[in-house]
């Protein structure tokens, strides 16, 4: 491996822990309402996809108009009203 090599790959792994933020609070209402993804999915009327879930509750960092059709559904299929705040913690 070359000396160039090295601070790339390193700037790489800060750049993927920037974006991993760790297990959101909505995984834990997922769980506490009985909801998998594809509840949420199919709650939508928007284009929310499976993938777009599950980076949400993994903690990628998602924009803020994904957010709010991911709060969207989750208040639609739990049929309550969440907040950004109670979902993310970013």
């Amino acid at each position: 491996m070359t000396d160039e090599a090295q601070p790339e790959q390193t700037e790489q792994a800060r750049d993927e822990q920037a974006r991993e933020l760790g297990v959101q609070p909505i995984a834990a209402l997922l769980e506490q309402y009985h909801l998998k993804p594809h509840d949420l999915v199919a709650a939508s009327t928007e284009q929310l996809t499976h993938k777009m879930v599950a980076r949400a509750v993994k903690g990628r960092r998602l924009t803020s108009n994904s957010k709010g059709i991911v709060q969207r559904a989750l208040n639609k299929a739990a049929n309550s009203n969440f907040t950004f705040s109670q979902l993310f913690n970013y």
